[in-house]
């Protein structure tokens, strides 16, 4: 089993504000096998050892490096925290704070030291999410069931929620097809299908209100199209699950929420890379980092896509935006694509962090522009 601590949109953000004399990023590979854990400890005192030369070559307090070596060999030791592993882990340590993520996908090794943290292997994460909830519903029932990729399937209570159909529109069957009013026949049943579904939607408002988390729908026959065309919640998914819901546990849902997790961000991958051919046609997209950095420094970038794995070591000017390369990482750069994701999504940008396969010719980033600049 996977444990895994997925970073919000707001740890993101949090983390990317932070500023100080030493902040160390360092990304390892690890296993969910406890037995093998010992070597991803072995590589972590590997890379404090590699961080520890990169602070001292920077002249930084020595009480200020012993703090944050402190909490690199603390957590080194806490035989609990090497029980329960992912795929990957994010170890984000200053002096004065550590804040670790244990994630899903590889990322690749690496340790980087400067004045903010190197945070865009996080942007793959955030870039494709591991939760969704799921909307089972039926003729005989309904309810919402919420899917994360470190815990069970759960169900949410969800106030107001229709017991079943019949009972939403105030029928003993649906499916009746004797006259009642201007309802009948097949027409009628359509119409109590759809004031079922409203007030599903109705019930889903306040709990849904505010999230962004992808709402998958599992339901067959007229409830799989009907639904869909009252929902008021923006990110339902155009695919849904096509088996009854009624006979599908919460696990069974939460087994059938991947593909289609995939199928709709791998959707959204070939939607941005369509927008970037036709903005670059209007002279409103760029791969070159110093049109990026500009962009991004002006809050010129709409939505960003950037190459996780790609570091640049240099600095940005915090107002023109002009970036100084640097001949090679240290204490006293940081990656200028990691600052420009930074700042991209600071003035509301959509960054999706990608492999390079998946980057518009193979470039280390692609930015969308509101405007030129």
């Amino acid at each position: 089993m996977l444990h895994v601590d997925i970073p919000t949109r707001d740890d993101f953000e949090q983390l990317n504000r932070t500023r100080t004399d030493a902040c160390v990023s360092i990304y390892l590979k690890t296993t969910p096998l406890s037995q093998q854990s010992d070597a991803t400890r072995t590589e972590l005192k590997n890379a404090a050892g590699h961080a520890t030369q990169q602070l001292e070559a920077a002249n930084l307090d020595k009480r200020q490096l012993a703090l944050l070596r402190e909490q690199l060999d603390d957590l080194i030791e806490d035989d609990d925290f090497w029980q329960f592993q992912a795929n990957s882990l994010a170890i984000l340590v200053t002096p004065e704070s550590m804040r670790t993520f244990r994630l899903p996908n590889a990322l690749t090794p690496m340790v980087q030291v400067s004045d903010r943290f190197h945070l865009k292997p996080l942007l793959r994460v955030l870039t494709y999410p591991q939760s969704a909830f799921v909307l089972a519903l039926a003729e005989n029932g309904v309810r919402l069931v919420q899917v994360h990729a470190d815990m069970p399937a759960s169900q949410v209570k969800v106030p107001g929620l229709p017991k079943d159909a019949a009972s939403a529109v105030g029928t003993a069957s649906v499916n009746s097809r004797s006259a009642s009013g201007r309802v009948q026949g097949s027409e009628g049943q359509n119409v109590r299908l759809r004031q079922y579904a409203r007030r599903v939607d109705e019930a889903l408002r306040p709990i849904l209100a505010g999230s962004s988390t992808p709402l998958i729908l599992a339901a067959t026959g007229r409830l799989a199209s009907v639904y869909p065309s009252v929902c008021s919640y923006p990110f339902l998914a155009h695919r849904h699950i096509e088996d009854s819901a009624s006979r599908l546990s919460d696990a069974d849902l939460a087994d059938q929420v991947r593909p289609v997790l995939d199928e709709l961000y791998g959707n959204e991958l070939e939607d941005m890379r369509a927008s970037f051919e036709q903005f670059a046609k209007n002279g409103q997209a760029t791969t070159d980092l110093s049109d990026a950095a500009r962009a991004a420094t002006y809050g010129a970038i709409s939505a960003l896509l950037v190459d996780i794995d790609a570091v640049v070591p240099g600095t940005i000017d915090e107002e023109t935006g002009v970036i100084t390369f640097a001949d090679k990482e240290s204490a006293t750069s940081y990656g200028v694509i990691d600052e420009i994701a930074g700042r991209a999504m600071a003035s509301g940008a959509r960054v999706l962090g990608v492999r390079k396969a998946d980057m518009p010719g193979n470039a280390e980033l692609a930015a969308l522009l509101r405007f030129p600049v």
